[in-house]
């Protein structure tokens, strides 16, 4: 669910969920972003015995949220309430979500240390991107997903159930639902 933001806002944070270019150096986008990074620094102050503490932020943060979560910190995100996931949901140390588009988790997904899920993505062209343009596109991880350590996810990319993607991939189109996929670029090797 996103937050209330003023009209301003809603129209410049569409602009950036469009699919289409947009300004990255939008200085209503960076007010966001410098919030968003606000609560994830407090939420990684926090000592692991203060779970009560660090699972309010992280309800107020992400978007939707099933009952039973973990996420180790450090975490960190980029605007949190475009982040939605499943029931019986964890996260090792050192996710991090560049969320500018929706990312979303099934039920039961379990991810090792130091992923990262990149819904942002720049122009080739030196002069656009130089511009400061940027897109965004949308990563959706099915139910049942287990991803390995150091595993990258890039703009667009749909993981289906019941798969696996070994450590150390990076992930640059679609995965099946139920096979091991490993690699970079990341590919299925068998059905599981």
């Amino acid at each position: 669910m996103m937050p209330d933001f003023t009209d301003l806002q809603r129209r410049h944070l569409a602009q950036m969920m469009s699919g289409e270019l947009y300004q990255a150096i939008d200085p209503v986008l960076l007010d966001i972003l410098a919030e968003t990074q606000e609560r994830c620094h407090e939420l990684n102050r926090l000592r692991p015995s203060q779970t009560a503490e660090r699972e309010a932020i992280l309800r107020q943060l992400l978007g939707r949220t099933g009952e039973k979560f973990k996420i180790i910190s450090p975490f960190f995100c980029d605007y949190g309430f475009n982040i939605e996931i499943g029931e019986n949901f964890f996260a090792n140390t050192n996710l991090v979500i560049l969320d500018e588009a929706k990312v979303t988790f099934g039920d039961n997904v379990f991810i090792a240390p130091n992923c990262s899920f990149y819904t942002a993505g720049h122009p080739l062209d030196v002069a656009t991107r130089n511009a400061g343009f940027e897109y965004s596109r949308p990563i959706t991880v099915g139910d049942n997903v287990w991803i390995g350590g150091g595993v990258t996810v890039v703009p667009g990319v749909k993981i289906g159930s019941g798969s696996v993607i070994g450590a150390g991939s990076v992930v640059t189109s679609d995965i099946p639902e139920g096979v091991l996929a490993v690699g970079n670029p990341c590919r299925p090797i068998r059905k599981i």
